[in-house]
């Protein structure tokens, strides 16, 4: 069973870019009902013209501000949450960090330092 809101990361790549923003209008297109707000009301709100409101909502190219100014009037602009660059570092480059700040906050050695090199 695979619905359109199922479709995985890998296919995205695999479609057209009007495909796309076609995905994108029914989105908008979706919500503007749900919310039930007509084309007017949303163009107004958003500071756009309702044709291209129209033409968004079809999935035809759009200025990218035109499409911020709806997704904020829609209350979408949660979607951004996918444009937040997460700092996750791997398991073995957080042991590799550790390892170098225990090495930065050691004590210096006096006189044993070789002995403690065979240990390895």
């Amino acid at each position: 069973m695979n619905h359109m809101n199922d479709i995985s990361h890998d296919n995205w790549s695999l479609m057209s870019d009007k495909s796309l923003l076609e995905i994108i209008g029914h989105f908008i297109k979706w919500h503007r009902l749900n919310q039930n707000k007509s084309q007017d009301q949303v163009a107004e709100a958003a500071g756009i013209s309702r044709s291209t409101l129209s033409i968004l909502e079809r999935g035809e190219k759009v200025r990218i501000d035109s499409l911020i100014q709806v997704l904020r009037v829609l209350d979408l602009l949660y979607i951004m949450d996918v444009f937040k660059i997460k700092e996750q570092i791997s398991p073995l480059e957080y042991a590799k960090q550790q390892k170098k700040q225990r090495k930065q906050a050691s004590p210096k050695k006096s006189g044993n330092e070789n002995k403690d090199d065979l240990v390895w």
